[in-house]
């Protein structure tokens, strides 16, 4: 089992199609992509690679991306996909620690490619050797064989607890996780379009599996990045497109729309699906986005340990407003995927019962072989043929999960335990109010208090006695923020996700 297999397929089924586009111009057929990634494959093979050696692809969203990425599967080989927006030394430190052997750059992110050390070969992939590269040298060769236990994506974590950890995917784990797209989340039709905004090293680079499965077109945005404007303007021209996003994208999506005054059918010209993930969304987020864009939201629920594969909230579930549990349906994450289990456990890794708040876990065979040479942290987060998430929900009668937070932002203050998405929810429809999130601070007394960092809408005034009283009206008074700050932004990271180590280091004492 190798991924480049169904590159190699759809180049035989239908050669011609389009199916790479840089902004409108189509750049690349089936055909192309094939020839290209097998030209890649050969060349990477003379360069003295072996089948298990590790590509690092340390660049920006580039069509080349998906070329090079299956030209290193043509070979056996195992790609390193690094968030463009680390700092040369973290790059420094994956290339050492996962040995990588080659590395494919863009010169906005590394202007000195040889500064990265230690490798055989680093390559600008918008050189003109690495076009040599994909259009001339040594003949075709076959597919390397692969299993399907073996590595295909090697993936380092955020490490925003310390270093980060490589998760070893298999052919085998995006195999599943392109197949279960058609069933959790969306079908695809070979006419379709999905658009790489977010960034092609995390999840949205891997949903090209699905999408090359079906024979889609694959479009990387001109401005290599996100832009709504730019988002809107190709989906009219191209045909609507898919994507996915984090909650942060899927909220300027939907500024965006509001701004041209557009309604929802509108909308539907630019835009098939919208799947957003990485961070639940708060329910007065996805509502408005229902409203003003229409039925055209999935949520998916997985890790970089169990990429884009947990749970999934179908169009079908946002959509039935009829439903008693509606409201509730919008807080969860959805229901299980077809190919895995989800269960939430007390810390013996026994079930609890539905409503119960435990950390949860997925079994299923999209979930990691182990950390890269970390056997310690492996046995940690595989226990019995389950990965420990980390992240705490409970499950309902119906089977749908409601995240509340990662355990380590549990709060827990004069002994009692606050999850502070809960607060966030509230806090978010208090008037006034454009983002939210919070912390746990330290206090002598009651050991932690809830810290609310809040950014104003633009040119609202707001203030703590007010927003005080707002959360006394909606929550227990125990749950309340007992300090707020006003600011301007909240820190994300490259993909949307508010960084509460940072906010944490910002208050006395801490870290």
């Amino acid at each position: 089992m190798n991924l480049a297999h169904l590159l190699e397929r759809a180049a035989l089924q239908d050669p011609a199609r389009p199916a790479i586009f840089s902004g409108t111009r189509c750049v690349a057929t089936h055909s192309d992509w094939a020839f290209r990634a097998a030209k890649v494959g050969a060349h990477l093979r003379s360069a003295g690679l072996a089948p298990g050696d590790r590509v690092v692809l340390f660049m920006r969203n580039h069509p080349r991306y998906l070329e090079l990425m299956f030209g290193a599967w043509w070979a056996g080989l195992v790609v390193v996909p690094v968030n463009a927006k680390l700092h040369l030394k973290e790059v420094q430190w994956i290339v050492e620690n996962s040995a990588a052997r080659w590395a494919f750059v863009t010169a906005d992110v590394a202007p000195d490619p040889a500064a990265l050390t230690g490798l055989d070969g680093v390559m600008d992939a918008e050189s003109a050797a690495c076009s040599a590269w994909l259009e001339a040298g040594a003949g075709l060769p076959a597919i390397e064989e692969r299993a399907p236990t073996d590595t295909a994506w090697l993936f380092y974590t955020s490490g925003t607890t310390g270093r980060p950890k490589g998760v070893m995917l298999t052919h085998r784990c995006l195999m599943t996780m392109g197949l279960t797209y058609f069933n959790d989340v969306d079908p695809i039709d070979p006419q379709d379009a999905i658009a790489y905004a977010a960034p092609m090293s995390h999840g949205a680079g891997i949903y090209a599996i699905p999408h090359l499965m079906a024979g889609a077109r694959h479009v990387v945005p001109a401005s290599g990045g996100f832009d709504a404007a730019e988002l809107f303007a190709l989906g009219r021209q191209l045909g609507p497109l898919s994507l996915f996003a984090a909650p942060t994208i899927v909220k300027r999506i939907v500024d965006e729309a509001e701004a041209q005054g557009l309604a929802p059918q509108q909308c539907g010209e630019s835009f098939k699906t919208i799947v957003y993930g990485g961070a639940p969304m708060y329910v007065a987020d996805i509502q408005r986005a229902l409203r003003t864009m229409g039925p055209r939201f999935v949520q998916i629920y997985g890790q970089g340990e169990s990429p884009m594969v947990g749970t999934a909230l179908s169009r079908a579930h946002l959509a039935d407003a009829s439903h008693p549990r509606h409201a509730e349906r919008l807080a969860s994450v959805g229901v299980a995927q077809t190919p895995v289990r989800i269960r939430v456990a007390g810390s013996d890794g026994a079930p609890l019962l539905p409503g119960e708040v435990g950390e949860v876990l997925i079994q299923g065979d999209s979930v990691m072989a182990g950390y890269w040479r970390n056997p310690e942290a492996t046995a940690a987060a595989i226990r019995d043929g389950w990965l420990w998430t980390g992240d705490m929900g409970a499950l309902d009668a119906d089977g749908f999960l409601t995240l509340k937070d990662r355990s380590k932002d549990l709060i827990i203050s004069g002994g009692s335990n606050i999850y502070p998405r809960e607060v966030e929810e509230v806090l978010l429809t208090a008037p006034g109010v454009a983002e939210a999130a919070v912390v746990g601070a330290p206090d002598p007394e009651w050991g932690e208090i809830v810290m609310a960092f809040v950014v104003p809408q633009a040119g609202a005034a707001l203030d703590a006695k007010t927003l005080d009283a707002f959360c006394l009206d909606q929550i227990a008074r125990f749950k309340r923020p007992k300090r707020y700050e006003f600011v301007e932004a909240l820190p994300k990271n490259n993909y949307g996700k508010v960084l509460k180590t940072v906010l944490r280091e910002r208050l006395p004492g801490g870290s």
